[in-house]
């Protein structure tokens, strides 16, 4: 059969085959998100069984992201040269693997290395599902529909994570936490050797050594060196010198990186692909919304279970209004910007979010849960108008750069949590050790966890009332410069984004090419 012919064998398949590739498409992002914040949860009983060191305990933490942003870009472009199909496919098994050999891991040292494989796993997932619904989706509504769900069960796994972590943990030890993931990636492996077509980019050009060494080194030298600095941050000032070094060196590679990029007629990544407003403008909202969620969601779990004295089932029952909102939206947004226009849906989604975090300095005092119910739930919609960002960054792109666009967008998400955490984090510890009125010696200061836990070896409990009050004003405070970073990212997107760009219109331009994608019958 012809390449002609297999072309038109997929895009004109049954509807019933296309959405059920979708669904192991979504469902490894499930797994993914799932996995992001299950750790949250399984992290204390993890360290009371291993006794990591503070290095070893933050290496289990960061080992992951440091992985993972390295390699999206570079497993993206062997996806567009191997077969997307392929790597997703390897992903999964390695994924699974990986979850599967926790039950060896007896030390922290061996739990890292898992770690460590798992954001390779991810590394092969993420991007691969993004580019591959851009094969399986021809036509840009449908396209758009099946983006919006995507976007609505990732968000899911984040959500549903620590709940799912919490009902684990109550019958079984930290490993259940890990091995959830073998299932689902044993599922999506069987399921996607059935339903995936295999796709590669028609003129994919020759593999850059170069410039793979330069992405890797780069990124995770970059993110690296952000979490370092916010952790001297919190400690000393940013007094740091290694970090301050390995940061230039960061910028200064990753410079070098693109204007490789640019100079090259076959590029690693196609960073021309910012050269399209629309596709600026969305990154920039899927990098910075990110970087105001991941810190405040993350903050407002720690409030709920050591402010509120919830367990950890319970606080995560207690984030699901995240979930809803951002189930609701995420099917609907795109559905809403063909009638009333991509840029207003993206620019208000955004807005929504900055309302939502400006409710917590806003909010009477004590915080009452009603309150970030209102919030988490803003929060969800917001992120479900980001289904829009990611139907204008695949849509605008042509299909043989699906595997760029796909990287670029994982990497601005996986950028921007790093972001938020290392910046937004740092600042919250600043501001709970500036109201607790801790010196920077004392132990209460380093974290709420430490304070009530020598509250509770003491009997201090005036310690622990002006603990939590100390953790709740640094929560408020991060909600107000969340909510003005979202202000002004809103602003900014709104003037970006061409005001009569349309979902449904592909990529569009007298430069564009045409959709040389390769597809291919099942492998």
């Amino acid at each position: 059969m012809s390449t002609v012919d297999r072309a038109k064998e997929i895009q004109e398949g049954a509807a019933w085959r296309r959405w059920a590739a979708l669904a192991v498409l979504s469902g490894s992002l499930l797994a993914i998100g799932i996995d992001l914040t299950v750790l949250n949860v399984a992290l204390p009983e993890m360290a009371a069984d291993l006794r990591p060191s503070a290095a070893q305990q933050l290496w289990i933490v960061d080992v992951y992201s440091l992985v993972l942003a390295g390699l999206l870009v570079t497993m993206s472009a062997l996806a567009d040269r191997w077969g997307r199909k392929r790597m997703l496919l390897t992903g999964f098994g390695v994924f699974g693997l990986a979850s599967l050999l926790v039950l060896a891991a007896d030390t922290a040292e061996a739990v890292i290395a898992v770690r460590a494989l798992l954001g390779v796993g991810g590394a092969m997932i993420m991007p691969t599902t993004l580019s591959m619904i851009r094969t399986v989706f021809t036509d840009p509504a449908e396209r758009a529909k099946a983006l919006g769900v995507w976007a609505a069960v990732s968000s899911g796994g984040v959500a549903f994570g620590p709940i799912i972590g919490g009902l684990l943990l109550e019958r079984f030890s930290w490993h259940a936490a890990f091995l959830l993931n073998v299932p689902l990636a044993l599922t999506g492996l069987v399921a996607g050797i059935w339903l995936l077509p295999e796709a590669r980019a028609a003129r994919p050009g020759r593999l850059d050594p170069l410039a793979t060494g330069l992405s890797i080194a780069g990124m995770v030298a970059l993110v690296w060196a952000i979490k370092d600095l916010a952790k001297h941050f919190s400690a000393d000032g940013l007094a740091n010198p290694l970090a301050w070094t390995v940061l230039v060196l960061a910028i200064m590679t990753l410079t070098w990186f693109v204007v490789r990029c640019l100079r090259r007629p076959d590029p690693l990544l196609d960073v021309r692909l910012f050269g399209s407003r629309a596709f600026t403008a969305s990154v920039m909202a899927a990098l910075t919304a990110m970087l105001a969620m991941s810190a405040a969601l993350l903050l407002v779990a720690q409030w709920l279970q050591l402010v509120e004295g919830h367990s950890p089932l319970m606080a995560g029952v207690l984030l699901l209004p995240l979930a809803a909102g951002a189930a609701v939206v995420s099917p609907l947004a795109p559905a809403l910007a063909t009638r009333i226009g991509a840029r207003t849906v993206l620019a208000a989604g955004l807005g929504v979010s900055a309302a939502g975090f400006l409710l917590l300095p806003l909010a009477p005092q004590p915080l009452a849960y009603p309150w970030v119910a209102v919030v988490l739930a803003l929060q969800g919609a917001a992120m479900g108008s980001l289904a829009v960002a990611s139907v204008v960054i695949m849509s605008s792109s042509p299909q043989e750069k699906a595997g760029s666009a796909a990287a670029i967008e994982e990497t601005s998400y996986d950028l921007g949590s790093v972001l938020g955490v290392a910046i937004l984090g740092s600042v919250a510890a600043v501001v709970y050790r500036s109201h607790l009125g801790a010196a920077d010696s004392d132990p209460a200061g380093e974290s709420l966890g430490a304070a009530l836990e020598i509250a509770t070896r003491n009997g201090a409990v005036e310690l622990a009332v002006r603990a939590q009050e100390a953790f709740t004003t640094s929560l408020a405070q991060v909600g107000l410069i969340s909510g003005l970073i979202m202000l002004g990212i809103t602003v900014a997107v709104f003037t970006l984004t061409p005001r009569d760009l349309e979902l449904t219109g592909g990529h569009s331009g007298p430069d564009a090419p045409e959709d040389t994608d390769v597809p291919l019958r099942s492998t």
